[in-house]
Order: C-alpha cells, then structure tokens, then sequence
C-alpha cells in the first residue's frame, strides 16, 4: 500500500496524531507498501516551523521513519489553484459573490435546518446574468470559487466501518479557492494524495464528513479514488473525545517516563486488536500481527495506568544494553554526577537495574530509584515512618543491633540473611520485626526489593551509614522525624 500520513504543524504531535500515522506505518510495513509524510502547512498563519520540527522528533522517537518526504504542502499551492480553476472552467465549480450578510444568513439557516444544506449560494450564482460572474471577477470583486456538488449519492466501502452512503443534497457546495485564490483543505488534499499515488487514507472518525467531498473532487478532476478509512476517535475516562483536560499532551511530552516500544505498543492497541488476549508486544511483532480487518469500530479509552503498566512490562524485558543509556540521560538530569557514578561501576550496575526494572513503571521512577543505591541525603516516606517505626524504643533497640551484627558479617546476601535471621531469633521475635524497620533506615521506604539484596546493592559503608543516620534521625526526637519525612531542615 502506498499510505501517508499528513499533520499540520499547527500543534505537536498529539496522541490521536499519533496513532493515525502508526496506524499508516504499521500499514506500509506489514504490507511492504510506502509510507509518505506530508506536512500540510498552508495555514500560514497558525503553521510555524517549530511545531514541524516537534511533530519529527515524536515520529523519531516512535521509531515511525517515513520512506518518502517529508514534503509541505505550501510546496504545491500553485497546481492546487490551478486544479481549481480548472473546474471552474469545464462548469464543475463557479464564483461565489456573495456578501458576508449573505454568508451570515446562510448559516444561520443551515443552523434552522439541523445543518442541512441550503445551496443559497448556487441560488444567488445563478440568478447572475450571463457574463456577469466574470466581469465582476475581472474588475477585482471580491469572491470565492466554489465546487458545485451534483446530485445523486457518493458511496464508498470504508476499510473500518464497511459500506458507506452520503446522500449529495445533504453537501453545501465548498469553497475550493478562498477570496485570495488560495485553496482550501480538500482541494489540496485531494490534489496532494493523486500526486502522491496514494491509494489508501487511514484517518480519524472526524475526517468522515470531508470523504465524500474529497471523492467527488477527484472524481471531478479524473484522479484515482483512493480507498478509504476512519478509525474511531480516542476517548479520555469521561466517554468524551480525548483533550488536555484528560491530560492529553505531546507524544514526546511522555518520553522521560516510557520507552518508546512501550508508547507503540499503547497506541496500537488504541482501536486496534490482534486477535487474542496478548497485550505486550514489541514493534516488530505488531506489524507482522497488524491488519486493517481488526481495527475497532468503536472508539477506545485513554488509560494511562494501562500506559503504565505496559512500560513496566517493557522496562522489565528490555535488553539492559539497551536500557542502560535511557536511565543514564535520566539520572544526569536528576542528580549531578550520578551517571558517573553507575558506569564507574558497570558490572553492579547492571544487577542493580535487573533487580529494580522489575518493580518500575516509568523510565522516571527506575532512575530515581538508582539513586538511592547512590550516596546522599534520602527522605522518608511518612507511612512507612509511621507503620514500621510506630514503635520507636523497640526500633531503637534493633537498629544498632543490627549494624553491629551486619558490619561483622560477610556481604553477600546468604550471609547477610543468616546473620538476621540470627538476631530475630536472640530478640525472640520474627525476622519482619527486624527487616521493616531496617528496609526504611536503608531506602526511606516501605516497599523495596528483597532486604539482603537491598543490603548487597548499597553494599557496607552505605548500608552502615543509613542505619546510622536512621538512629540520629529517630535520637533528636519528633520534629527531626518530620523534618526527615518531608525532606525540610529541622527547626534549630
């Protein structure tokens, strides 16, 4: 197939965006088509060069490579209007005078008819005299140069929803050349895609009322129809169509926290089934199962904790090779220095990843917790505080206890689990009793990886220091603990 996909540089490379042109990719690959990129920037004065640049970087970082393009639309005004004015020639388009009261009225009487179309405009055309329509356009009155739709009905089999039928008196005659003689979108289009040879366009629900208009143009113009489909729009929660009050931004917005195999993987499966109940796949894997047959009729939902959960499963199968790089550009952002920390150390550093890549759901998240394995400052977390330091003369009691034990202890997790379990076993008490309080002195939080594979990851000094710092926080009383939980000095 030759597919493309064709954004206006008016905005970023939003979700929907998004999907529509992995969609057309995952089309051209699977079918070992051609994927064109067109930026459709005639609206000069919304298009900057800026919003080109970052619709490029999201397809970049998607791993969307284009095989043709990317080519601007601006590029070709010139055959637009000259596609235009050929229809105006051979009676298949005609000047539009009409004054904006006029224009006013029209609309306000499609709006009394529930849209439907008043044809007002042909109706004034043609109570013109003969001639008259081109003197006027000669003495530079102002006017638009509209299509005339015929009559009967423009049906085609949409690829998504099957057969589909517009009734042609239902369609107001559009405005192919505004007042300037520039041409409109579907002109355009429809001029674009014939040169193109495209020969199938995969789009959003919302281009639905544009396909009939844009068929009749190529026909009017001896172009080639090309196949059509219209995949249904994304929702937020709400059921409505999915915005920035759902917290719908930039594609590239999301790259801090999830890899892009994960973000592929999401926007396929928005509207798009492979048939079973696999949802983690790779790529590769998605355009050999990819097929127009399956995409959804009805619109799906925006979940970004289904977002989430995807990017752990990709973060915990990722080649570390591969993921070492990701978190590395990440940790240099968070903390100074930390990126040359890790890789001073390669060989713990890729377990310490393998170990915590398993737990993560965001890139974010996987390198702050690095950096607790790192040395520095590290907060509590108020309920963990709360839960396993409740007891506070007990915890106390354990903590020193433990570092004494610890620190003549070899550092390897068996070891170290034997050496704990000893000491639960003097106090009289469970092992838990030991290994919570000691899971919060060490990372601050109430959840981690196994506590001797936590202990063998910060290694000796670290650990001993964190126990340290636990007991010195836990001495200097409540408004230490507090300071130490929300990460604010404590009052002198």
């Amino acid at each position: 197939m030759r597919v493309r996909f064709a954004p206006s540089p008016t905005g970023f490379l939003h979700v929907g965006g998004a999907r529509t042109a992995l969609f057309n990719w995952l089309l051209a690959r699977q079918s070992g088509g051609t994927f064109v990129l067109r930026i459709e920037d005639t609206d000069r004065a919304r298009s900057n060069e800026a919003m080109t640049d970052a619709i490029l970087r999201g397809l970049g970082w998607l791993g969307i490579d284009w095989d043709e393009g990317p080519f601007f639309q601006s590029d070709r005004v010139g055959e637009h209007t000259a596609a235009g004015h050929s229809l105006l020639a051979g009676g298949q388009a005609y000047r539009d005078f009409s004054t904006p009261e006029e224009l006013a009225r029209d609309r306000a009487n499609i709006a009394a008819l529930a849209g439907e179309a008043t044809r007002a405009a042909r109706r004034r055309a043609e109570a013109l005299a003969p001639g008259e329509a081109e003197e006027r356009a000669e003495a530079g009155e102002p006017h638009v140069v509209r299509f005339l739709v015929p009559e009967g009905s423009t049906e085609w089999k949409d690829g998504v929803h099957g057969p589909m039928r517009f009734r042609n008196q239902d369609i107001d005659d559009l405005v192919i050349l505004r007042a300037d003689d520039s041409p409109t979108y579907n002109l355009a289009v429809v001029c674009d895609d014939a040169h193109a040879r495209i020969d199938m366009v995969l789009r959003g629900d919302d281009h639905l009322s544009n396909t009939p208009k844009q068929i009749l143009l190529a026909r009017a113009l001896g172009f080639p129809v090309p196949r059509f489909g219209h995949v249904p729009l994304i929702l937020g929660r709400d059921g409505k169509r999915l915005s920035k009050r759902h917290g719908a931004t930039d594609v590239a917005g999301y790259r801090h926290d999830v890899l892009p195999e994960a973000m592929v993987n999401f926007l396929a499966l928005l509207g798009w089934s492979p048939g079973d109940d696999r949802e983690v796949m790779d790529p590769d894997e998605i355009v050999r199962r990819f097929s127009l047959g399956r995409i959804l009729r009805k619109g799906s939902v925006f979940d970004a904790d289904k977002l989430a959960w995807l990017n752990g499963r990709h973060l915990s199968r990722m080649d570390l090779a591969k993921l070492e790089p990701i978190v590395n550009t990440r940790l240099a952002k968070l903390r100074h220095g930390a990126e040359r920390a890790v890789q001073d150390r390669r060989d713990w550093y890729g377990g310490l990843l393998d170990m915590l890549r398993t737990r993560a759901r965001s890139v974010d998240a996987l390198a702050r917790t690095v950096l607790l394995y790192l040395p520095g400052e590290i907060a509590y977390e108020p309920a963990a505080v709360r839960k396993h330091w409740k007891r506070r003369a007990e915890v106390q009691e354990y903590l020193p206890a433990l570092r004494r034990t610890l620190d003549g202890c070899e550092w390897q997790s068996k070891p170290l689990e034997r050496a704990l379990r000893g000491l639960a076993a003097e106090f009289g008490v469970g092992a838990g009793r030991l290994i919570h309080p000691l899971r919060v002195a060490l990372t601050g939080q109430a959840v981690s990886p196994g506590i001797f594979d936590v202990l063998y990851y910060l290694g000796r000094d670290l650990s001993l220091d964190r126990i340290e710092r636990a007991l010195g926080t836990l001495a200097e009383g409540e408004a230490k603990l507090q300071a130490a939980t929300s990460g604010r000095p404590a009052p002198a």
